[in-house]
């Protein structure tokens, strides 16, 4: 427990809450060459990869991701809901957070349609 003195010298600091969704919350601005945070829904991007990850322990499948170069210069990898998808290579796509709960790393996915 701290002292009445403590407290007066270092008085007690709010928890800092940390983003899960970190490549929503910036943007780029080219001229300056710098990052800078701003608070959006959805982002879009082009798909670099598509393909098929297997997920953790108890469950088994093939669930369908893309690595997506967003329009902030970050490179991020998303879920694709659905049974079947037709993203190819330098598909433009829109992301939104909330990703598969059963992929490791995979905070996003993709909005269909």
């Amino acid at each position: 427990m701290p002292t009445t003195n403590q407290l007066i010298n270092n008085p007690r600091k709010p928890k800092v809450n940390k983003t899960k969704s970190s490549a929503l919350k910036t943007s780029y601005n080219s001229l300056k060459k710098i990052h800078f945070p701003v608070n959006r829904p959805q982002i879009s991007g082009i798909c670099k990869k598509v393909g098929t990850l297997g997920p953790k322990k108890p469950n088994s499948a093939n669930r369908a991701y893309a690595r997506v170069l967003l329009k902030n210069k970050k490179e991020i990898t998303v879920h694709i809901p659905g049974e079947k998808h037709n993203l190819q290579e330098y598909s433009l796509v829109l992301i939104s957070g909330g990703g598969a709960q059963d992929l490791p790393g995979v905070k996003y996915s993709v909005i269909r349609g």
